[in-house]
């Protein structure tokens, strides 16, 4: 199981490939993700935002679960899994079939729709913390509606089995003053400023954008950590214009179109209400991809 001790680097959420049809696409999941393992990430989290964790059915889930447990199984890599609603029970649920599944802890995300009181927030976190899997309390008010105050954050990561958090709140203050009194450790969730919050305390990142170019991001993080600040901040610098890219429309909608685009899934569909990006962003996207096959064949020269 997942421990405090293990919450540090590159966490990667990964997609969940469907079908033109809707159904899940497992031979597409198995091919990516091993390539997304082969880099030897610090985490791999199925399930969250990024993996359309709304439209999931506890049965798909259930299957993605043992999915990336045979990926995994030879593997010290930890296997976090979104099981976070907006429903208590269902959130338990979900985070007992984790448990039973075999998954190192679970991403549980503040319920979102329902803007809970900052007391009901705590009580959905102490709920899912007591099925006994180390739980990590994701933050992200962009897409919840509410946001956890900092006293919040500090009791919910008091209670026993929360291991850690990630932090999409977009402010440095949770993770800087979370970081000053030693609290447990927190990534970073918003891909943008993933380079200031290491600066502010925070363990690694949790990024959906290094679903792509995985072994830069794992470099900057091993820069940084070696003390090389100037050497990290230029390689983040280069990554700045395929994260803007990628967040221009809704995620994971531009992820999962480069990832098809780059041969990884058979189909960039996604489940309703989200679309496939625009006409506009394929355009951008496609020039990108364009312009990183000529760099590549300059640097080969």
């Amino acid at each position: 199981m997942l421990t405090e001790a293990q919450i540090y680097g590159i966490y990667v959420p990964v997609v969940t490939p469907f079908h033109a049809a809707g159904e899940l696409d497992l031979e597409s999941y198995q091919r990516y993700v091993n390539n997304i393992i082969k880099n030897n990430i610090h985490g791999l989290v199925v399930n969250g935002t990024t993996g359309e964790s709304p439209t999931v059915n506890i049965q798909e889930l259930q299957t993605l679960v043992d999915t990336s447990r045979e990926l995994l199984k030879s593997s010290t890599i930890p296997l976090v899994i979104g099981t976070g609603t907006n429903d208590t029970y269902s959130t338990v649920a979900r985070t007992e079939l984790a448990a039973n599944a075999g998954a190192d802890a679970a991403l549980v995300v503040v319920p979102y729709y329902s803007r809970p009181s900052q007391e009901g927030i705590i009580a959905h976190f102490r709920k899912a913390a007591e099925v006994g899997l180390p739980i990590m309390a994701y933050d992200i008010p962009g897409r919840t509606g509410v946001g956890m105050t900092l006293d919040t954050a500090r009791t919910i990561l008091e209670m026993n089995n929360v291991v850690g958090l990630k932090d999409c709140s977009g402010s440095p203050l949770l993770v800087s003053e979370l970081s000053k009194s030693g609290s447990k450790p927190v990534l970073c969730g918003d891909d943008l400023h993933f380079f200031d919050m290491l600066g502010y305390g925070a363990a690694g990142g949790m990024l959906a954008s290094a679903n792509v170019h995985t072994d830069r991001f794992l470099g900057i993080y091993e820069q940084y950590r070696a003390g090389q600040v100037e050497a990290a901040q230029a390689a983040y610098d280069q990554l700045v214009p395929l994260m803007k890219l990628l967040f221009k429309e809704s995620n994971p909608a531009p992820i999962k179109w480069l990832l098809t685009a780059l041969g990884e899934l058979s189909s960039d569909t996604l489940r309703l209400p989200l679309t496939s990006i625009s006409a506009a962003l394929r355009e951008e996207l496609g020039a990108y991809l364009a312009g990183e096959a000529a760099s590549d064949r300059q640097e080969a020269m």
